[in-house]
């Protein structure tokens, strides 16, 4: 005896009721194909009002020879693009604030990407108590603000009353208080200290999280098999963890490129020694320090549109690694 199992669907009848699926988004009532748009609606009109108005209103004045004197008559003055062609065709963007902001991100992206994972590959092989203790101490330099830990490097290294200078004097390497603000390298390599400080721990509790993922088994195979930690590191835990470092590179990235704080803060940093400025910092001088928000906001958008490219590198990465 033989059984039959029939596997066609059965037709719908007047008793079926449709999948929501199945239903046509027209056919939906209205107030189901709003609802998203209104509790989206609140968090769209804040961020329209305290993001995409500023935004646009800086877009205008880059097109505008905008100072003191068209603040109190209320007028405005288009100029088209000579603003962006002054700033383009300027000698010192290209001499001292691109390879400034540039420059400095490159490094500075590489040293705490770098430091942050050696201080995670640490944090693993400390058991729970002791890495809970050092993962929150080190998180207090994440936490601190960026104008408090700028005014702790200033001090460190200050020319009269700075540890650094003293400790130098003390053993003998140097004569006289050295000012290390007035030296473009020494002023950055200072700037790098701060940022890497301040930067560091969130890519180590990032990387660290990842770490604790990786298979024990396959690295216990790896060292069996005579793998050293160089080596089970770019062929295990590296490949393992692409997706985070994408994430950590792509938003130390951002953070690096328009850092304002670190650099505006330090003795000569805010225009004084021209020799220092970056993007961010040759805006603010322009705009408030010489009254010209014209020629600030174009290079505020210039600088907006170098983070707007990185953001957009960010964002694919992420739909990439989420496909995968």
């Amino acid at each position: 005896m033989h059984s039959v199992i029939s596997t066609a669907k059965p037709a719908p009848g007047r008793g079926t009721v449709p999948s929501p699926a199945a239903v046509s988004p027209r056919r939906r009532p209205l107030i189901t194909r709003i609802r998203p748009w209104l509790l989206l609606g609140p968090a769209l009109v804040i961020l329209g009002v305290l993001l995409l108005w500023p935004l646009i209103q800086v877009v205008l004045l880059s097109f505008q020879d905008y100072g003191i004197r068209e603040i109190r008559k209320g007028s405005t003055n288009f100029i088209g693009f000579e603003n962006y062609v002054e700033a383009l065709t300027d000698p010192q963007l290209w001499t001292v604030v691109v390879p400034n902001t540039v420059g400095f991100a490159v490094i500075a992206v590489f040293t705490t990407v770098a430091f942050g994972t050696l201080v995670a590959l640490l944090l693993a092989r400390l058991n729970l108590a002791w890495r809970t203790i050092v993962g929150s101490a080190i998180m207090i330099a994440w936490a601190m603000p960026a104008v408090t830990g700028t005014y702790v490097w200033t001090w460190i290294f200050d020319a009269d009353r700075g540890i650094f200078n003293s400790v130098l004097q003390g053993a003998g390497l140097m004569d006289e208080p050295t000012n290390w603000f007035t030296n473009r390298w020494a002023f950055y390599g200072i700037v790098l200290l701060n940022v890497v400080h301040h930067g560091f721990p969130f890519v180590a509790i990032t990387v660290l999280a990842g770490l604790l993922g990786v298979s024990r088994e396959m690295i216990e195979a790896a060292e069996i098999d005579g793998a050293g930690a160089w080596r089970r590191f770019w062929q295990i835990i590296f490949p393992t963890l692409k997706p985070v470092f994408s994430v950590v590179i792509i938003l130390s990235t951002i953070w690096d490129f328009k850092v304002f704080a670190q650099v505006f803060l330090m003795p000569g940093g805010a225009g004084s020694n021209r020799s220092v400025l970056n993007l961010g910092v040759w805006s603010y001088v322009e705009s408030f320090g010489q009254n010209r928000y014209g020629f600030g906001s174009a290079l505020a958008v210039l600088l907006t549109l170098v983070l707007l490219g990185i953001t957009i590198v960010y964002i694919r990465t992420l739909l990439k690694e989420d496909q995968l």
